[in-house]
């Protein structure tokens, strides 16, 4: 059994955890290139926090350049077991407005122009992504909103596109009618995929800013207004988090549904042919079953 430590990503809006005691921002280096940003640690109701803003103070980073694989390595470097991802969404679904949040449990990932694994020539692993958050964590960032006020759906498929620009209208009615989307947005893949090459649990709570541009009464989507309901979802984000340390407390049991043990059986290649150098960066996310530990 492992101490907690929660790893917030946050997304646009959402830049700093509100009642951190012992807060300090503190750079951390990782194998994967830079993270966004450096990381503010602390403890919040007697649980340790981390939190790293996905696009960087001030918003220097697009969907398509944040370090994916930097932030994730970064987190479980830290000593992170949890990770909560909150990104701004629109919504597929008339039932699901802006201003609530879904709590995702379902990926289609339209991404084309990112770093997706850890893993490569050298050493080849592959991981299950069929269920790619943890309900476990889900469950808890559900509660979390709905003792905050907050309408909540729970479960949702969330379309990961490349950006930066929003959707075409045809693109919109066809993830929409023709795939069952809920939601899209542009950053949570392949961070759910990395997190679970990590083996760290992770939900996303996705806010809703906007109907994308499916909705006949709404028209195309307008930044203006994304960024007035942006603010207020903040708000009510940092409130879900901090009712997060009393829902998973401070001592950690082993996930249920086996998130920090994704790579049990998922690397291929033979000890003798794997690539030093690569196994050298894998330290942080595969010790456990590379033989190596963290620096």
């Amino acid at each position: 059994m492992n101490d907690t430590m929660i790893g917030v990503i946050g997304g646009s809006g959402v830049y700093e955890i509100d009642g951190l005691e012992n807060a300090e921002w503190r750079e951390v280096s990782s194998a994967f290139g830079t993270p966004s940003d450096a990381i503010l640690t602390g403890t919040l109701g007697g649980v340790a926090m981390a939190f790293l803003p996905r696009h960087g103070r001030g918003h220097v980073l697009s969907p398509s350049s944040a370090p994916y694989r930097a932030n994730i390595d970064a987190l479980k470097r830290l000593g992170v077991t949890d990770v909560i991802s909150v990104s701004a969404c629109g919504s597929f679904r008339e039932a699901m407005a802006p201003g609530d949040f879904v709590v995702v449990d379902q990926f289609i990932d339209r991404t084309v122009a990112r770093e997706s694994s850890f893993f490569g020539a050298g050493c080849v692993a592959h991981v299950s992504v069929a269920h790619p958050t943890c309900d476990r964590l889900g469950t808890a960032c559900a509660e979390a909103a709905e003792a905050q006020g907050i309408n909540v759906h729970r479960g949702g498929t969330y379309l990961a596109m490349e950006g930066p620009q929003f959707s075409t209208l045809a693109e919109s009615r066809m993830y929409r009618d023709a795939w069952g989307c809920d939601v899209i947005g542009m950053t949570n893949m392949p961070e759910a995929k990395l997190a679970r090459e990590a083996e760290l649990c992770y939900a996303s709570v996705a806010m809703i800013t906007d109907y994308d541009s499916w909705h006949p009464d709404h028209g195309e989507v307008d930044v203006t207004e994304i960024i007035r309901v942006l603010f207020g979802n903040a708000d009510k984000a940092r409130g879900l988090v901090a009712r997060l340390p009393g829902l998973l407390g401070a001592a950690r049991q082993v996930c249920p549904h086996g998130c920090d043990r994704a790579l049990d059986h998922a690397i291929l290649t033979a000890p003798e042919k794997r690539d030093p150098a690569l196994i050298a960066r894998l330290d942080a996310v595969a010790g456990r079953v590379l033989g190596r530990t963290s620096s």
